[in-house]
Order: C-alpha cells, then sequence, then structure tokens
C-alpha cells in the first residue's frame, strides 16, 4: 500500500473536473424529480392516481422499478430509477481509468518504479470512488431533508445510490485483474452492470421476485426510501463489495504489471484482407461499442415504445402536467408530447456514444499506436478521419435503431404500426445535427487542446441536466440556449425549420476543420 497517498491526490487532481461534475448531477436528479412530480399532484387523490396508473403498467416497471408508495418522494425517486444505474456507470468507468487504462499506457509501470506498493494503484482508486460515490449519496440525502422529507427516507434514498456506486467499483476491480486490455475490462465490467439492469427489468416485470434479487440494482429499490424502510439489502450491498474486492486484491497477486489472468487471443500470423487500411483497422476497434449501442437503444426504445400509451393516458389528467411537457414536446398530441420527450432524452444518450467514438483517437494516441501506423503511408488526417466517420455516422445508425423500435413498439399499442415508424425514425434523425456538435466538439479539443479533451464530456453532462431539469425549475432561456439540443424541433408533431439544424450542422463541421487542422500542426502523443 506503500505511496497510496500520493495517487489518490494524483487521480484527485486528474478527474478534478469530472469526479465532481458527475456526482452532482447524478444527485441532484431525484430531487428535481420529486420537485416536479410535488407541484404538478398537490392532492392525496391525485397522486394516488398517478401511482397506480404507472403501477400497472409492466413496461414502466420494467424500466423504472417497482412503485412502493405513492407520496411525492417515493414516487420522485420511482421516476428516477435509471440515475442510481448511471452512477453504478460511472463508479465503473473510474475505476478501470485509474487501474487497467494506466497499466496499458505504461504510467503504472513507471511510477513502480519508484517507492510505490503494489496494490497502491489499485487502492488508490478504490479510495477516490468510494469517495465520490459517498459524496453523491451525501448531497444526494441532503437535498431531501432540505425540501422537508423525512430523514430516514433520505438516508435509506443516499446510502442506496452509494452502495451500488461501490458494488460495482468493486465489480471493476475484479475485471481490471482479468484482461490486459482497458477495452476488454470494460467489456466485462458493463455486460456485469447490463445483466444486472436485464435481471431487474425481468424481475419487477413478469413479478418474479427471485430475479430481481439477482440484480444489486433491486437491492437499493428494496430498501423503500420514504415507503417504510428496510435497511437490511444495504448489509447485501456492503457484504458483496467487501467479497469483490478481496477478490480483485487476491487476483491482483497473480498476475504480472500490465498482465491479465485471461491469456490474450492470438490472432493470425498474417493481417486478412480487410485489414490492409486506416479504416478497416477503425472498423474492428468501432464496431463492438456500436453493435452493443444499437443493442441498448433498441431494447430501452422497444420498453418505453411500448409504454407511451398507458403513460400518455395517465398525463391526460394533470392539466399542469400538461402544460409542461406541451412546452417539452411542442404540441398538444399527448402521445406526440411523451415521444418527443423520449427521443429528446434518447438524443442526449446517443450525443455520449458519439463523444465516446470521437475520442477513440485520442485513446489510440495516449497508448502509442498511432505513431506506428503514422509512420506508415498513412496521413494524419486520414488516420484521424477513419475513427471520425464512426462519431458521426454510428449516431446515425444508432438513431435510425432507436426510431425503428420505438415506433415498432407503440405502432403495435395503437393498431398503426407502418404510420408510426416513418415518423419516429424521422423524430430521431432530426436530432443528429445536436449529436455531430457534441462529437464535433471533442474532435476540436482533440485536435487543438488535447489535455481538456474531458471539457466535451462535461458539456454533455451540462446539457443532460439542463434537458431533464430546465423547463421545470423554469431556467433563464438564454442559459437553456447553450445547449444545441434546445434548438431541434420537437418532433414527432412539433414544427420543423431549417435553419437550426444548418447552423448546428455547419457548427459541427467548423468545429470538425478546425480539430483535423489543429491535429496537422500539433505533436503527436
Amino acid at each position: 500500500m506503500n505511496g497510496t497517498g500520493a495517487l489518490v491526490r494524483l487521480v484527485l487532481r486528474r478527474d478534478r473536473l469530472i469526479i465532481p461534475l458527475w456526482v452532482v448531477v447524478i444527485a441532484v436528479l431525484p430531487i428535481t424529480q420529486t420537485s416536479a412530480i410535488a407541484e404538478l399532484y398537490t392532492g392525496e387523490q391525485e397522486l394516488r392516481r398517478f401511482a397506480e396508473s404507472f403501477g400497472a403498467n409492466p413496461a414502466l416497471q420494467s424500466l423504472y422499478g417497482p412503485i412502493t408508495h405513492w407520496n411525492a418522494a417515493a414516487m420522485g425517486t420511482w421516476r428516477a430509477g435509471f440515475t442510481p444505474v448511471i452512477l453504478a456507470l460511472a463508479s465503473l468507468l473510474t475505476v478501470i481509468r485509474h487501474t487497467r487504462v494506466e497499466e496499458e499506457t505504461g504510467r503504472r509501470e513507471l511510477l513502480g518504479s519508484a517507492v510505490l506498493g503494489r496494490h497502491a494503484g489499485l487502492t488508490a482508486a478504490l479510495v477516490v470512488t468510494a469517495g465520490a460515490n459517498l459524496a453523491a449519496g451525501v448531497i444526494l440525502a441532503l437535498s431531501f431533508v432540505s425540501q422537508g422529507h423525512p430523514v430516514a427516507g433520505a438516508l435509506a434514498l443516499g446510502s442506496g445510490y452509494a452502495a451500488l456506486g461501490l458494488v460495482f467499483a468493486a465489480v471493476a476491480a475484479v475485471a481490471a485483474q482479468l484482461t490486459e486490455g482497458a477495452g476488454g475490462a470494460r467489456g466485462f465490467a458493463l455486460s456485469a452492470l447490463g445483466l444486472a439492469f436485464l435481471l431487474r427489468m425481468a424481475g419487477d416485470s413478469t413479478g418474479t421476485a427471485w430475479l430481481s434479487w439477482l440484480s444489486p440494482i433491486a437491492w437499493g429499490q428494496r430498501m423503500r426510501p420514504f415507503a417504510g424502510e428496510v435497511w437490511w439489502p444495504l448489509v447485501l450491498s456492503c457484504a458483496v463489495t467487501v467479497l469483490l474486492t478481496a477478490v480483485a486484491y487476491v487476483l491482483a497477486d497473480r498476475r504480472d504489471v500490465a498482465g491479465g489472468l485471461l491469456p490474450p487471443r492470438l490472432g493470425p500470423a498474417g493481417a486478412a484482407a480487410g485489414l490492409t487500411s486506416a479504416f478497416a483497422l477503425a472498423w474492428r476497434l468501432h464496431r463492438g461499442t456500436l453493435a452493443a449501442w444499437c443493442v441498448g437503444v433498441g431494447l430501452f426504445g422497444a420498453v418505453t415504445g411500448a409504454a407511451t400509451k398507458a403513460a400518455t393516458d395517465t398525463m391526460a389528467g394533470n392539466s399542469q402536467l400538461m402544460a409542461i411537457m406541451v412546452a417539452l414536446g411542442g404540441t398538444t398530441d399527448m402521445s406526440d408530447v411523451f415521444l418527443a420527450g423520449l427521443v429528446g432524452i434518447f438524443g442526449i444518450g446517443v450525443a455520449g456514444y458519439a463523444v465516446q467514438a470521437a475520442l477513440r483517437v485520442r485513446a489510440e494516441e495516449v497508448a502509442q499506436r498511432g505513431e506506428p501506423l503514422l509512420a506508415t503511408a498513412v496521413s494524419r488526417v486520414g488516420w484521424a478521419a477513419s475513427h471520425l466517420v464512426f462519431a458521426l455516422l454510428g449516431p446515425a445508425v444508432t438513431l435510425v435503431v432507436l426510431g425503428v423500435c420505438v415506433g415498432v413498439a407503440y405502432g403495435a399499442t395503437v393498431g398503426d404500426l407502418f404510420g408510426h415508424v416513418p415518423r419516429l425514425v424521422g423524430a430521431t434523425l432530426a436530432q443528429l445535427p445536436a449529436v455531430w456538435t457534441l462529437a464535433a466538439l471533442a474532435i476540436a479539443l482533440f485536435g487543438l487542446a488535447p489535455r481538456l479533451v474531458g471539457v466535451s464530456w462535461a458539456a454533455l453532462a451540462v446539457f443532460l441536466l439542463f434537458g431533464q431539469v430546465g423547463a421545470v425549475l423554469d431556467l433563464p432561456q438564454p442559459l437553456l440556449d447553450l445547449s444545441p439540443f434546445s434548438h431541434l424541433p420537437k418532433l414527432p408533431g412539433g414544427e420543423v425549420s431549417a435553419l437550426p439544424l444548418v447552423v448546428l450542422t455547419a457548427v459541427a463541421a467548423a468545429l470538425t476543420a478546425a480539430g483535423l487542422y489543429g491535429f496537422r500542426r500539433r505533436d503527436v502523443g
């Protein structure tokens, strides 16, 4: 453990912007949902009808989990049911970034040549991630207490969120010991998170309780914050965290630095005919991520599309909610309003994939895998463009998949399958200019200020926050206009103006060109 303190300070310095951002954003989302529900449903009977209507929908239960009580705090917690999954995702990515990525790039071996213990790196990553999760839990609990909600419920909610983040930080610690590459470690950890969510979805939507209990995501929900708290599931989360952390340390003792316990798969002695260009190599690197995103958005699109009719029937009886949803959706047809809000949320999510794909070229550069390619006849712009194709066209493919799945699921429930699929595909593709703007920002930072590429993730988090709570909190319009997503047409059902789409596309093109120009002129690495 020697040198752990110094590494903790190094991790905090490197993530001094990213960690506070995701901690605060995740911590404030549940209270904003709760405040909105408390404002819209002021009477006990209205809250009861709201809970009964949504609780009877299996699709919504599969997406957000079971409704445990009809009070505003419990309903707001339920409505923010996907937020702890985001916290788990941020936790596992943070651990892998400061363990396996450090080894893959050679920085851990360089630091290890000094007075540094074998487990210092893993311990520092877990300490910082645990601190971030505990901070998120505390902020979350204080936000509810400050609004007059019961202290016991606030503590249960905050501790449940923090416990889930700690479980998947430990999952990532184990995954980091298995493979030689950061990509493989992320794959193991993300697969575990996806499996946990699917188990929770299956258990809650089918009434098969034992399936839900196999998922750590369900353990926090089973603590029943604001609905007669149950504390023993917290012990289960802590026990699994301790067990997985111990396993990670045992596995770390059984491998070499920069090595993995699972042997790497040896490739063929000669490259295949399809790997004779920079683009072919980029396709091999990006295809798994693209396929995973398509499957993920397709699944969630189908679930939410199937729940649209029941959700809109419930909302139609509340005039205040109608007014807010019309402001978000731009039309008076409740189904179109709901679908427009849904498409907007998924558009910001797909922008996350676009930023991830755009920054893959930076990851290849930092790992020193770009220089051997650039030593050949491959140009800098050609190498960067081979990755940027997936940052610009990959989101288009993902949005088409989203539109088809939402359209098929919703069309099947209302008996108009072929009428809604084209409308939903058009609505999802209308998100592309804003998605491209975020990807182009990442590209510009990569070319002009590569050390600041994390700002693109910060921008995405801010735009997500604006989209989720901007209308509810009545934030100033000039502030909301900073988000490219605020300038998109609210489809389906809204009016389409070509000017904002053209301007956003032009901004994206200019930022991309600036990034490529900067990359041509700066040093590699």
